[in-house]
């Protein structure tokens, strides 16, 4: 029998052997902010709590629940404790990307379980502000359609990136993307560098 090779590094086993932050208790966590990216009922779910000092605007303590993979649970112990000590700001503008390369990598195909980890972290941080009067600091991710023929947004294109599209006929395959008139084309194929660049080039 040929020999199966663990394709994840040591820290993704470390984090997902041993979690660190899970939240235990949540009807009883008081946290200052709190935010859930994904749907359990189609894929993975991170919830994301953090709490905040408010002289300071730094998370004090982060934790999470995720229903998903050894790659998502363990991105999401990973970003839990990347972000403790850290400004709001800072912690906001963590990526994908940088909880890949805290785990050492992921498989290309793993990537997109980082993602909804930081987008609950950025909810949880909006959540924060909004509770506090803030919300002139409030961000919010917008999306636009790419492609009006197929209704087609640059979220969308992201996603099917994260899930594996390389080219622009694997995009039209997940999205239909490009497929009427075509005058995205080339819209289309600077986003495909633009996310391929952006999850998984090395930094």
């Amino acid at each position: 029998m040929a020999q199966v090779n663990w394709t994840y590094t040591d820290k993704v086993k470390e984090h997902f052997m041993n979690p660190k932050n899970i939240l235990m208790d949540e009807d009883n966590y008081q946290e200052d902010g709190k935010g859930i990216a994904g749907n359990v009922k189609c894929g993975d779910e991170m919830i994301v709590v953090i709490k905040v000092d408010k002289e300071k605007m730094i998370i004090n303590d982060c934790k999470w629940k995720t229903f998903g993979c050894a790659s998502a649970i363990a991105s999401t112990s990973a970003l839990s404790e990347m972000v403790k000590g850290i400004k709001l700001d800072d912690a906001f503008n963590l990526s994908a990307k940088d909880i890949n390369k805290e785990l050492g990598g992921l498989p290309d195909h793993k990537v997109h379980c980082s993602v909804l980890g930081d987008k609950a972290l950025r909810m949880a941080i909006n959540d924060y502000y909004m509770r506090n009067g803030m919300e002139d600091k409030v961000k919010r991710e917008e999306q636009r359609v790419v492609c009006k023929c197929m209704n087609v947004t640059d979220q969308e294109i992201e996603h099917a990136v994260l899930e594996g599209a390389r080219t622009f006929y694997e995009l039209q395959e997940m999205t239909k993307v490009g497929t009427g008139c075509g005058e995205c084309h080339e819209e289309v194929t600077q986003l495909l560098e633009t996310y391929k660049e952006k999850h998984f080039c090395q930094v």
